[in-house]
């Protein structure tokens, strides 16, 4: 591969000394238009290797890098797109400080930035949006979040319906109830009307009969 270029390569971090899921780096390989077919990416305990080929820069791209760390390879994220591939890799051990870096060796390497959109100090991570801890729902670790909590104001939205419906029901239902009743007092003059008519009757024999 020593006529592949080297992708940029961006990362960003958080760490946490007793939450695993916050203790993690962020990691993105800037190469766009690769085809699967084309992308070769091996997650080590200690590193990664990447190949690639990008189609609409006609170009290879391979990178190895060695962690300062170990990561959890199990519990990492992938998420290849059509700009770059993703990735969300859990940090080993459970640590409150950052990692001094990302790379094993402390040579400066020119490919390596960081992550600019992602990164917060040390200090201010518990501080930090909501949204760069949700990222990891776009590696496929927690997709469900962003829709869940679409689905939960949905839900809401659902719910103010169905008390609405709920509660034009009883309404529905009270003038129901009052038209019954209505419909009750009208049969009663009925009534009277039918027993004066039965009186008007029983009457007219005794007329006739005179």
């Amino acid at each position: 591969m020593s006529s592949a270029a080297t992708p940029e390569v961006l990362w960003a971090q958080r760490s946490s000394k007793t939450e695993a899921a916050k203790n993690f780096i962020y990691l993105t390989i800037s190469v766009p238009d690769v085809q699967p077919a084309n992308l070769k990416l091996q997650l080590k305990p200690q590193g990664l290797t990447f190949s690639g080929h990008s189609d609409s820069l006609k170009r290879d791209y391979h990178v190895e890098l060695e962690f300062y760390a170990e990561i959890d390879e199990k519990e990492s994220k992938i998420n290849h797109t059509a700009k770059n591939v993703e990735m969300v890799l859990r940090k080993k051990e459970l640590k409150e400080e950052f990692w001094p870096r990302l790379l094993k060796d402390a040579k400066k390497v020119h490919f390596l930035k960081t992550d600019f959109d992602k990164w917060v100090d040390e200090d201010e991570q518990n501080e930090a949006p909501e949204d760069d801890l949700g990222g990891m729902g776009g590696m496929g670790g927690m997709p469900g979040m962003g829709d869940m909590s679409s689905m939960m104001g949905g839900g809401g939205d659902f719910g103010g319906i169905d008390f609405s419906k709920l509660g034009g029901g009883a309404d529905a239902g009270d003038e129901e109830g009052e038209e019954e009743d209505d419909d009750d007092d009208d049969e009663m003059p009925e009534l009277e009307d039918e027993e004066k008519e039965g009186e008007a009757s029983s009457s007219k024999p005794k007329i006739e009969e005179l």
